[in-house]
């Protein structure tokens, strides 16, 4: 039996005629008769399982959502991407691309989520973040404010990316680390533990930031250099190819 049908509301968005969906069964928080949000074809919404668009969200093209996943607010659920198991995309957020959103992941505000990217687990992707590329967000990860995470990055664990911070290459953060302000962490580098990346720095290459190090201001780590423990690299200082312990580093 199916669960819901494509009522005669329409609206044309570009180039596309969405219908409003109607409910024919009860099944979760979903009554008889209720009306749902905005949907191109079938396809588009499984009539298995507790998948539901809600309000004025919509889901068009190639995209598929299903599982116990929802879809509520303005949000948009475009192109091949998949939205599934206990999944949300609400407020204003845009899946599109080839996206994934799945497990009991969160996308809401204004994020994007597009290209091949990935956030899943109990991961969140929020306010004006974006995730793109190849790039993958999962564990309890944030990503927040206008941050942004591409190429063929990784954020995991509990790590924290925020403010206008950028992840990008084949980064890596993840345990409880965070990058924030206008940091960048790029090519091969890995943040993680405690460590903190901020201000205006940069951790690229091989880098490593792990331990409770802090690395802030204009400060720059590359090549194949660590910083940790409970080192601190802050003003403009320069830190390549060697390995940086409990010690101070600052320059203004």
């Amino acid at each position: 039996m199916k669960k819901y049908e494509l009522t005669n509301e329409t609206k044309f968005v570009c180039g596309k005629t969405l219908h409003r969906i109607r409910a024919l069964i009860d099944f979760a928080d979903i009554k008889a008769g209720e009306l749902g949000g905005w949907i191109e074809k079938e396809e588009t919404l499984a009539q298995e399982g507790n998948a539901w668009v809600y309000g004025n969200a919509q889901v068009s093209s190639s995209a598929w959502v299903f599982g116990n996943a929802r879809v509520s607010g303005d949000a948009q659920v475009s192109g091949r991407a998949r939205v599934y198991d206990n999944a949300r995309v609400s407020g204003e957020a845009w899946v599109s691309g080839k996206a994934q959103v799945f497990d009991s992941a969160r996308v809401f505000g204004n994020a994007k989520v597009f290209n091949n990217a990935w956030v899943y687990n109990n991961a969140r992707v929020f306010d004006n973040a974006q995730v793109s590329g190849n790039a993958e967000v999962f564990g309890c990860a944030w990503v927040s404010d206008d941050a942004r995470v591409s190429g063929d990055a990784w954020v995991s664990g509990n790590a924290r990316v925020l403010g206008d911070a950028w992840v990008f290459g084949d980064a890596r953060v993840f345990g409880n680390a965070q990058v924030s302000g206008n940091a960048y962490v790029g090519g091969n580098a890995r943040v993680s533990g405690e460590a903190q990346v901020s201000g205006e720095a940069r951790v690229c290459d091989n880098a490593w930031v792990y331990g409770d190090a802090k690395v802030s201001g204009k400060a720059r780590v590359s090549d194949n250099a660590e910083v940790y423990g409970h080192a601190r690299v802050s003003g403009d200082v320069r830190v390549s190819g060697y390995v940086c312990g409990d010690s101070r580093a600052s320059k203004p």
